[in-house]
């Protein structure tokens, strides 16, 4: 698979652990499941199946903007 393709969310965990938030905190914050985000940080989640929905939830929650959450790479190809 293409490194695009499963792409870890790497800036939501350092986001999350720089506000010391646990995984199972972030999710009652957000009301993303806490094995969700997990998956997110990991990169078991395809990238193009993310729901903005999450993504907005998750950027709220870690009062940031969605795009902080991607990474370079990502932010090239969305902007």
């Amino acid at each position: 698979m293409k490194k695009t393709n499963m792409e870890k969310l790497y800036n939501l965990e350092r986001i999350r652990k720089e506000q010391g938030l646990s995984r199972r905190e972030l999710a009652l914050l957000s009301g993303i499941k806490e094995v969700s985000i997990e998956s997110l940080e990991r990169g078991k989640v395809n990238v193009n199946n993310i729901k903005l929905s999450t993504l907005i939830a998750l950027a709220s929650a870690l009062h940031c903007k969605v795009i902080d959450l991607v990474s370079a790479d990502l932010k090239r190809i969305i902007a």
